[in-house]
């Protein structure tokens, strides 16, 4: 389990993260967004150990994690912008990190080389940019830590290489019941992957919760009405987040399931009442609304 209190990280005169306090539990793929500048990759780096904290605390299953070697060999951080040492190879990195992590496996990175379409004893400087994330995600799952932090992981990846991606990531936490974080800009990446989401805004987290609860919390619904309704007042027993008329045409958006709504809506004698998914992007962006920040400057 992680476990962060009042963490603050400064750069100069810039806060970073400002007092951020959450809890993102063991077994679980939690996807992280925000806008640029929100603390994403800060985040991420105090969690690994990377950054020693300017106040507050962050723990990893109970433990601190700046300058504890112990609890760093269950971490692997994999940031947005790699580097590898000159020269390097899949091959080569494999006996770097055999040394560091005690949990290695030789049958998995076996296994994922005939995965990934990828020569492991090629230069990873000759590599393409997708090619060396394959490259670098290959050494990360062989590793097989307790957490593993990944920072725009899809990044470059080509559509099959990122469902063969997601399957690994889903069966290491299923089969070993590691913990996986990823900061992603891509809500609609996530959206089928993760079991809970986190929004940071301003070097804090605005609001996490899991994947289900969010798409229950609200329910999109079209209808249609003879005569048009002209007055937004007669949807005054929903609570409505968004309503827009066209015509006969009325778009809602509002808490609740799509039952109710809709059973609410039938007392008005419509039409048609139909019931439409929303995207994560779309909970969201309303989920923000609610709490009185402008969504327009969040970046998803």
């Amino acid at each position: 389990m992680i476990k962060a209190v009042k963490l603050t990280k400064r750069f100069d005169d810039m806060t970073a993260l400002d007092a951020l306090t959450t809890q993102i539990n063991a077994g679980s793929i939690y996807g992280l967004v925000g806008s640029n500048g929100a603390g994403k990759s800060t985040f991420l780096r105090l969690i690994a150990g990377v950054y020693r904290p300017d106040g507050g605390t962050v723990e990893f299953n109970g433990q601190e994690v700046f300058e504890n070697e112990k609890v760093k060999s269950n971490i692997f951080f994999l940031a947005d912008e790699l580097y590898f040492p000159p020269a390097a190879t899949i091959n080569s990195l494999a006996q770097f990190y055999k040394e560091l992590y005690p949990n290695w496996s030789d049958e998995t990175f076996k296994m994922l080389c005939g995965l990934f379409p990828l020569d492991a004893n090629k230069k990873l400087e000759k590599f393409s940019k997708g090619m060396r994330r394959q490259a670098a995600l290959i050494i990360a799952l062989s590793c097989r830590p307790q957490l593993m932090l990944l920072d725009e992981a899809f990044d470059g990846l080509d559509p099959v290489i990122r469902t063969l991606l997601r399957k690994l990531l889903a069966d290491d936490v299923a089969q070993r019941g590691s913990t996986i974080i990823i900061a992603s800009h891509n809500l609609r990446e996530l959206e089928d992957f993760c079991d809970q989401v986190g929004v940071l805004h301003k070097g804090r987290i605005l609001f996490q919760k899991d994947i289900d609860e969010l798409h229950l919390g609200f329910c999109k619904v079209q209808c249609a009405f003879k005569p048009a309704i002209t007055d937004k007042s007669v949807f005054g027993a929903l609570q409505l987040l968004k309503c827009e008329i066209q015509g006969s045409v009325v778009n809602l958006v509002a808490r609740g399931s799509g039952e109710a709504v809709a059973a609410e809506l039938e007392k008005l004698n419509p039409l048609f009442v139909e019931s439409v998914p929303l995207t994560l992007e779309e909970v969201f962006i309303h989920e923000m609304e609610a709490v009185g920040y402008d969504h327009s400057t969040i970046i998803f």
